[in-house]
């Protein structure tokens, strides 16, 4: 049975300028018509009242970071001493634990805008190393959180094998490991796509992944065409340990082993050399921007504007949930390049707007999302015009309102597939999303 639903959006970004009164008719979930020139609601539409963008798309996440939110930020320390109290929440984390806490996360970005997320999954096992009685129950359990939130999910399934160049997992990284890229491949062909969730992979990084057995894992994602991730040269220590083992950087070992190429996004991408940023470029790998991450671990600001110019697609991403703002992370990247340089207008508002949702979709294997477009999944996601962030400027400038004004706490409606996820700025399928965040929260520190 066809389920019709027809949306007016007062205002409405359809890619390059925007619109007043425009109605979108949607049929099983994808937009079957735009109509422009529509200066009142039709009879039975649901009305959207503000500026409707395309859903967005948050292409690079941990859910179990959003536990770390404020622990992380007393005293100082670096990337490294993080991750210590990372590994700590994620020994405390079962299949229902995260499913928990996944459903609230997702549950927050939905409240957000966001429409799909790109979960880097490398939580697989029990923490002593012993598979579960599902190999993929820490899997599932993501992939069930998304749909119970009522979001999209590309379960971007991570090989994690080693501590570091030649050495093996250490007693928190055991439950990450599979012991091999053969093993791991055996183990994540078994999960099985849904019409709200792909299966993708990762690699952890090059640290992470012995150079002989990248390859494995880029072929299992070839074979698939499904997308293919890699935390890249986030540290300077990275690149150091890098060239100390093998004499060149992550990104020419990655592209010795043939990981880079059009479905693969590397994430950060910060220190790069130039033979890197054109290796990047000219193989069509993406970037993944996280820059409120970036900034909260003190990573440095990556070269976006060099990578888009050589041609490599950007993407944003929320990474550590330091916020899940991604209006936040599209300011953010156009903010700190005006800091490092010293110079305004490195993107438009629609270009970080299309980073935010198209781009960051088709990096997560949905090319059919991210557009106010006839054929396309019906994600939209409406931010008001009437905020004290928003209220003043003309509907026109709605596009710079929205990426430099707006936040999420402005997002009024999120639409997924046809589904009003978020109505008047709450959630239809989780009545009290900080509630749900906090009980998830107090159960891992218990």
């Amino acid at each position: 049975m066809t389920t019709r639903t027809t949306y007016w959006l007062e205002y409405a970004w359809l890619d390059t300028y925007v619109e007043p009164g425009v109605a979108v008719e949607v049929a099983d979930g994808r937009i079957t018509a735009v109509r422009t020139e529509v200066p009142a609601p039709p009879p039975g539409a649901e009305i959207l009242r503000g500026l409707t963008l395309p859903g967005l798309a948050n292409a690079h996440s941990h859910a179990f970071h959003r536990a770390l939110r404020s622990t992380v930020q007393v005293g100082s320390g670096t990337f490294w001493t993080w991750r210590e109290l990372m590994y700590a929440f994620a020994d405390r984390l079962t299949p229902d634990t995260y499913h928990a806490l996944a459903r609230a996360v997702y549950a927050e970005m939905a409240l957000a805008g966001i429409a799909c997320v790109g979960e880097f999954h490398y939580v697989h096992h029990a923490p002593d190393g012993t598979r579960y009685a599902d190999p993929n129950a820490m899997g599932e359990a993501l992939i069930a959180a998304a749909a119970d939130a009522g979001i999209r999910i590309t379960l971007l399934d991570t090989a994690y094998l080693s501590a570091g160049f030649g050495e093996p997992p250490n007693a928190h990284q055991r439950r990450f490991s599979d012991g091999s890229a053969e093993a791991w491949a055996e183990r994540c062909s078994v999960l099985k796509e849904r019409d709200h969730a792909r299966i993708g992979a990762a690699i952890h990084s090059v640290r992470a992944v012995p150079a002989g057995q990248l390859a494995a894992v880029a072929r299992w994602a070839e074979e698939r065409r499904a997308p293919l991730h890699v935390h890249l040269s986030e540290q300077t220590a990275e690149n150091d340990a890098c060239l100390a083992a093998h004499g060149v950087t992550p990104t020419r070992l990655l592209a010795d082993h043939g990981v880079l190429g059009p479905r693969t996004t590397g994430v950060h991408n910060t220190h790069l050399t130039d033979e890197d940023i054109a290796l990047l470029g000219g193989t069509g790998t993406g970037t993944c921007m996280c820059p409120t991450t970036e900034r909260d671990l003190a990573d440095g600001i990556g070269p976006a504007v060099a990578l888009q110019r050589a041609g490599s697609p950007l993407s944003l991403g929320s990474d550590s949930h330091a916020v899940i703002d991604l209006l936040e992370e599209a300011r953010a990247m156009e903010l700190n390049e005006r800091l490092r340089t010293r110079t305004r207008g490195h993107w438009t508002a629609a270009a970080l707007l299309r980073a935010a949702s198209a781009d960051g979709h088709a990096a997560l294997g949905w090319d059919d999302a991210g557009a106010i477009e006839t054929g396309m999944l019906a994600d939209l996601t409406t931010i008001a015009l009437d905020s004290v962030r928003t209220a003043g400027p003309v509907p026109r400038l709605g596009a710079e309102t929205a990426v430099f004004a707006a936040t999420a706490a402005d997002v009024r409606h999120t639409v997924v597939a046809g589904r009003h996820v978020v109505r008047d700025g709450a959630h239809t399928l989780v009545s009290d999303v900080p509630q749900a965040l906090a009980r998830a929260v107090e159960a891992l520190r218990a």
